[in-house]
């Protein structure tokens, strides 16, 4: 089984056609920052911009403004429960980064789900007209 230079965001799978795969170098999360377009919410920002490939590419980043590496790690797990919630209904070719704000830590994967509902939907990336 083939790998896309990227390892899995959740376990379970090889990296197929539409599959996640989360971001891990550098240069992807610069390209973001960059070129990306940014939404912003009081819980979490998102940076969404398409890619070459056919898959979502995700990639969460915590800064040491968040607070130590308790919160730190339960923001990415918070941000990271949140969006695999989404997963199925995110419309394939396209990077997504989340940053974790202040709050993101001490808030529940529901209330960060609801804003990035409507970031994804600011973006337009969000295919289905599901309601969570």
């Amino acid at each position: 089984m083939t790998f896309i230079c990227c390892t899995l965001l959740w376990r379970g799978g090889g990296a197929a056609l539409g599959q996640l795969v989360s971001l891990c170098k550098n240069h992807e999360f610069r390209r973001a920052y960059a070129k990306g377009k940014n939404y912003v919410s009081p819980v979490v920002v998102a940076y969404v911009i398409k890619n070459r490939c056919h898959s979502v590419r995700v990639g969460i980043t915590t800064s040491k403004k968040i607070g130590n590496a308790v919160e730190r790690n339960r923001a990415r797990r918070v941000i990271r429960e949140a969006f695999r919630e989404l997963s199925a209904q995110v419309k394939p070719g396209y990077d997504v980064v989340f940053v974790a704000r202040g709050r993101t830590p001490f808030v529940k994967s529901t209330e960060v789900r609801q804003h990035m509902i409507q970031q994804l939907k600011s973006a337009g990336i969000l295919a289905g007209k599901r309601n969570i």
